[in-house]
Parts: C-alpha cells; structure tokens; sequence
C-alpha cells in the first residue's frame, strides 16, 4: 500500500502530467454533466420508462450504452459521440479505397492530416442531422416523451440545433483532451460512457443473487469476468516478434574490416490489428434483421422463427452469425490495414532484413504468410468475447451486468485504460521514477520496434 501512495504522490509532483490529468478530469466532469441537461419539451421520465420494453440487442439500447445513459434521457447529449465515430469510420474506409484519401493519409504529411480532420468534422456535422432527425421523431412516437403543447416545427428547429451543438461540443472536448489532456479523448468519452452504467448494473447482479441466496455462482461470476479481462489484455498486447537486422556497413582497411551497426530490433505482428472494429461492423449487419422483423410486422402483422431467433441476443441463430461475421471482418479489416508491401520496402530502404529471408518479395510473402496465419486465434478469441454476453446471460448473469463480460464494452475498456496508464508511465520514467508495475512495464498500442496493425 505504500508503493501505491508512493507511485500518486511521484504522479502528483510532476507538473505538466498533474495539469493533464486535472484537465481531463474537468472535461470528463462537463461532459457527463451534460447527459443529465434534458432537451427542451422532453419528458426524460417517460421516455425512460419506455426504453425499458426494449430488447438488449435493440439498436437503441446500444447507443444508450455507449452515451452513459444520456440517450434514454432526452439529453443534449443523446446522440453522444458515436456520428464522430461514424464519421471517422468512413473517412477511414475511403482511404483504403479512394485515391485521394489515400493521398492525404499517406503522402501529404501534417496538411493532409488536418485536411481529412476537417473533412471528419464536416461528416459528422452531416451524419448528426440525420440521425438527430430519426432521434427527434422517435421521441415525438413515444407515447408522453414530448410536450404535445409546442408547435411541431419548433420543438423540431430548436432541439436540432442543440442536439448538433451537443454532438459538436462533445467532438471538440474529445479532441482538446487529445491535445491538452491525457490519452486518447473520444476513447475516453466513449469509456466514461460505459462506465458510468457499471456500479448500477453491478449492484443490481449482487443484489439479485444475494437475494437468492447464490453465493456461490456470485463469486464464479468475478472470478470468471477477472479471467476474461486477463485474457482481453493478453490478447490486446499480444504480438508476434520477427526479428530484423541492419546490413552490415564493413569499416576499414583489408582484413580490419568490422561491422559499423551490430543492433537487432524486431517487427511486432499485431494478434489482434483489427481491434474492436469487426465487432462494429458485424453488429451493425446483424441489425438488419431487427430491421427486416420491423418492416415485415408493419405489413404482415407476423414474423419467421427465423427473424425472431436473429433479433434474440441470447438465441444460437444469432451468436453463430454473429461470431462468423467478426471472424470474416476481422481478416478482412487486418488485410485493409496491414501492407505487407510497405514494410517490405521500408526495410528496404533502411538497409535491413528478416534473417533467412530474401529482401524484397520474399520478405513481404513471408510478413503475409504470418499475418494470415496468427489472425486465426485473434479472429477466434474476438469472435468469443463477442458472444460472451450471451453465454453469461443465459448462465444466469443479469442482462445488464452481462454486457460487461464482452463485447465491443470490455475491448474498449481494456484498450483505453491500457494506453491512458502507458502515457502516465512514460512521464514517471522521463522523471527517473519507478513506473506503475513493480517488473515489467505496460505497454500500450505503441511498442518497441515496427509496429503492424496499430489495434483500436
């Protein structure tokens, strides 16, 4: 305990990481104020009883996640920063398509940066006009969520204005953390999100079970979500090291020839380079059927057993698409970022090679071959946590305490705290203090040597 207050008071006397970390708790603080700030006209208590009807798989239920809550109240804040995550998807997946992103991305340096930033922001501003339009209507739908008194056209004006204010607002705090603060500041408003429903949904599951007097699969539960954290971080952290070597540069005259640069380093094969964006991707296909079910009840008044076992979180239907799809995504989102030609010719150029590889062609079938093959197991472990919410669901865990034993929650959690303590390690080291962990040291989606597939 006394290394623990040892390690905050050697935290607390640097300066520059103190003003970090007192910023970033300020902007986290307004932010998470502002989920409670209800839209003009909005009855928060009615709308949050009705979302209570809705299924966890619902669409809905996942951005209130996401949002800490602020969408089932009606917030300014409801839409969150999830059109800024869309956003920023799709700008990504245009650099891997369209010449010009891929131009600004890779060969116009800083102005192309902050030329795709401002076409991220622009985006987003387009994305939160729409999706704010289909949040205003859901409310103006549910039954007592909206003060039937106010003229339609100006409840709908002004409440557009604000919820795109909020969305921007929310945008700009997640960058000037960035900037200012410290770790990655859309991850941390993400974070902040989904933490912030955690000690309720945890008091409700040991309250349940002790009401039940189930000690025994309440301990089971800790013990097994500890393990799938463990492992979440294995996963995360895991990487495959292939080890390079510079060309020898020979020095001198006849046979007094040595070697100029005897230095090893190593290039690290990313387990998962994919991060949590093919359980994205797959979770916003396995929508369309919840969609589709809408849709055929509007006009048939029936459902397939097929589209009721598909909008069933906890159903096999679901789980098994729902894990073949990530396993497929993530292979194909590792082959969008990860060129194994790049890095052929980056150790080209800097006189390196794979001992026992051939430069050049050999070297990037060889980079491939592996990246292929070590994707498997992190596809598989993805495609697991994924699904875990509803094996511990369907274990006896409650719903929303379920959520928290995978899924694109744990992945996120696990990443941002993983990188926030990285950053407040290098400061401690900088400082000549110890670091965090007693051995070893944290590391974060950066680490030594050449990187392949930059995670989440």
């Amino acid at each position: 305990m006394s290394k623990f207050f040892e390690t905050l008071k050697n935290i607390w006397s640097i300066k520059e990481l103190k003003d970090k970390i007192v910023f970033t708790l300020i902007v986290l603080a307004v932010f998470r104020l502002g989920s409670y700030i209800v839209l003009p006209g909005v009855n928060a208590m009615a709308l949050d009883a009705a979302s209570t009807g809705r299924k966890a798989n619902d669409l809905l239920q996942l951005i209130n996640t996401f949002t800490g809550g602020a969408f089932n109240q009606g917030s300014i804040f409801a839409l969150g920063i999830m059109p800024y995550i869309t956003a920023s998807i799709i700008v990504q997946l245009l650099g891997f398509a369209v010449p010009y992103f891929q131009r600004l991305q890779q060969k116009e340096g800083e102005s192309g940066r902050k030329r795709i930033n401002q076409i991220t922001r622009f985006l987003t501003l387009l994305i939160t006009l729409v999706q704010g339009s289909g949040y205003l209507l859901m409310l103006k739908t549910t039954p007592g969520a909206v003060d039937q008194s106010i003229n339609p056209g100006v409840f709908w004006f002004c409440n557009m204005i604000i919820i795109a204010t909020g969305t921007i607002l929310a945008m700009w705090m997640g960058e000037k953390i960035t900037d200012r603060g410290l770790g990655n500041g859309i991850s941390l408003l993400i974070m902040v999100g989904i933490i912030a429903r955690l000690p309720q949904s945890v008091v409700s599951e040991i309250l349940g079970q002790i009401a039940n007097n189930r000690w025994i699969p309440l301990i089971l539960e800790f013990i097994v979500l500890f393990f799938v954290i463990v492992l979440t971080i294995l996963i995360v952290q895991g990487v495959r090291k292939i080890p390079i070597q510079a060309a020898k540069a020979m020095v001198g005259r006849g046979g007094s020839a040595v070697s100029a640069n005897k230095n090893n380093d190593f290039i690290n094969l990313k387990l998962s380079a994919a991060g949590f964006m093919p359980i994205i991707f797959a979770q916003a296909i396995m929508f369309l059927p919840l969609t589709i079910a809408q849709w055929a009840t509007s006009n048939a008044g029936t459902q397939s057993d097929l589209l009721l076992n598909l909008n069933n979180w906890k159903s096999l239907p679901y789980n098994l698409l729902f894990f073949i799809l990530i396993v497929i995504f993530t292979y194909v989102y590792t082959a969008l970022i990860v060129n194994p030609q790049q890095y052929s010719e980056y150790l080209k150029r800097m006189n390196s090679f794979i001992p026992g590889i051939k430069p050049g062609q050999d070297t990037q079938e060889y980079i491939d071959t592996l990246t292929t093959r070590i994707t498997l197991p992190g596809a598989l472990f993805i495609g697991l946590i994924a699904i875990l919410p509803a094996i511990a669901a369907v274990s006896g865990v409650n719903d929303s305490f379920a959520i928290f034993f995978g899924g694109t929650s744990l992945l996120i959690l696990v990443g941002v705290v993983l990188d926030t303590l990285q950053q407040v390690e290098s400061y401690l080291l900088l400082r000549k203090y110890d670091g965090l962990v007693k051995s070893g040291r944290i590391q974060g989606r950066g680490n030594q040597g050449i990187t392949i597939g930059a995670g989440m």
